[in-house]
Order: structure tokens, then C-alpha cells, then sequence
């Protein structure tokens, strides 16, 4: 092992609050495309279908469009992998604090990941726009196929929506501020498999490092906080997290 994975791994073990921030680079290593890289799906799809404005206008075409991409991120043979078994393996261990995703695979809540800030949202789940009860994609899929567009709340009547941040719509702010008091109460802060490029997401990392947090980077390429991270594995989030959990096991 490297001195370099050697030094992160002890200091994992010894921060007293360690946060970790995810992104898409978690999610293609179980098989779904990204969003905004080379060949990602927002070069097979439009973006504007997804607007939020697009869903108050024609709520039935907005779902079309919805599951059609729904197949590729929800597709049967994708689950959680060794990054998210890695996060929950150091969850229980007891040196990882929070998860903050902005990935809406809800991969991290099925690998079993309990302190967990979705902040984009989870795309298995729906939610009423009148009454605001909450319900499995799951539960409506069925009924979508069989023709009922747009779905409709089975309490109130109202249009069901994606339980996500569409185009147009503000992140949650509770579940924001949860990520930035995280953010801010991080000794150690492992950004892993983001570009940290997309804003507000992106603002969670300078929190952590203006407020005196380390940062620990495992992302493919460089990223704009490169340079200020004590750090930085330009790998494979399934190969470098099981390492670190790994050499953590030997300390």
C-alpha cells in the first residue's frame, strides 16, 4: 500500500467528524450513465423536458419522457457497489459521520447507508405538489403504464412529481442546511467522484475547507479544490475507498 493511502487512512481514524460527498462517479461504476459528461444523458436527452416549468405545463408528456430515462438509471441489474458498501462499512465502524449525495439512485440508501443528505432528491420516490405525501416510484409506475397521465395522489387528487430537484426548482433548503452544518463540523471532508463544479453542491467543500476541514479527494480527474486538498487519489472510487477501509482495518 502507498504512504500516501497509508496517511488518509490514519487520518480518517483519527478526525472526529468525517463527512463524505458524492457524486455522479459513484453512480457509473454501478452502470448508470452520467448526466453531463461526453456521451451522458443530456446528450440523449433534452434538459428543457425536464424543467419543472415543463411538468406544471404538461404534467402526462413530462412522465413519458421520465421513465423512458428511468430504465437506464433504475434498470434492474444496477446496484450499489463497492463505494457504497465501503461508506457503510465506515459508518458502522463508526468513523463516518454524514453522507451528502447528489446522486438520486438512492443507491446509498440501499447499500444500507443510515445518516444519509440527499440533496438532489430520490428518483424512487414521488411526491404530491397539494398535499405533499410521499410514495414509491413503484407504487405508480403500474398505473402509468396502464395509461393514467399524469399520475395522481390516491389521497388528494393532485399531480404526483418526481421526488427530486427538477430544472427551475430550488434545492431543499432544510435538507441543505443539514449538509452545510455537516459540512461546517467536518474535521476530515472525502469528496468522492464529483467534479464539485455544480453549484450550490459545490459550495459544501469550500464550507468544509474555510471552516478549517481537511480535504480528501478520490475523483478520476482534477478538480477545482485540487489544489487546496490534503488528499487527492486520481483512481477509481471502487478501488481506492475499499483500500482506505482496508488499510483503516490494519491500524
Amino acid at each position: 500500500m502507498s504512504d500516501d493511502i497509508q496517511q488518509a487512512a490514519a487520518a480518517i481514524e483519527t478526525a472526529d467528524t468525517v463527512v463524505a460527498f458524492t457524486g455522479a462517479g459513484v453512480s457509473t461504476a454501478s452502470g448508470i450513465p452520467d448526466f453531463r459528461s461526453e456521451g451522458g444523458l443530456w446528450e440523449q436527452y433534452d434538459p428543457a423536458e425536464f424543467h419543472y416549468q415543463r411538468f406544471k405545463r404538461d404534467p402526462g408528456g413530462f412522465w413519458e419522457k421520465r421513465l423512458e430515462m428511468y430504465e437506464q438509471v433504475f434498470a434492474d441489474d444496477i446496484e450499489p457497489n463497492e463505494a457504497h458498501e465501503t461508506l457503510v462499512t465506515l459508518e458502522q465502524r463508526g468513523v463516518l459521520d454524514t453522507v451528502i449525495t447528489q446522486n438520486i439512485d438512492d443507491l446509498h440508501g440501499a447499500a444500507g447507508t443510515e445518516s444519509l443528505l440527499e440533496i438532489h432528491g430520490n428518483g424512487r420516490r414521488v411526491v404530491c405538489e397539494e398535499c405533499g405525501k410521499r410514495s414509491t416510484l413503484e407504487d405508480v409506475t403500474d398505473r402509468i403504464e396502464a395509461g393514467e397521465l399524469p399520475p395522481r395522489c390516491q389521497t388528494c387528487g393532485g399531480p404526483l412529481k418526481p421526488d427530486v430537484v427538477l430544472f427551475g426548482e430550488e434545492l431543499p433548503e432544510t435538507t441543505m442546511q443539514q449538509a452545510r452544518t455537516a459540512a461546517r463540523e467536518a474535521d476530515l471532508f472525502l469528496a468522492i467522484g464529483s467534479s464539485l463544479t455544480v453549484e450550490p453542491a459545490a459550495s459544501l467543500p469550500r464550507i468544509a475547507h474555510r471552516t478549517g476541514s481537511s480535504l480528501l479527494i478520490v475523483n478520476l480527474e482534477a478538480t477545482s479544490f485540487s489544489d487546496v486538498a490534503a488528499f487527492e487519489f486520481r483512481s477509481d472510487v471502487t478501488e481506492t475507498l475499499p483500500e482506505l477501509a482496508a488499510t483503516l482495518e490494519q491500524l
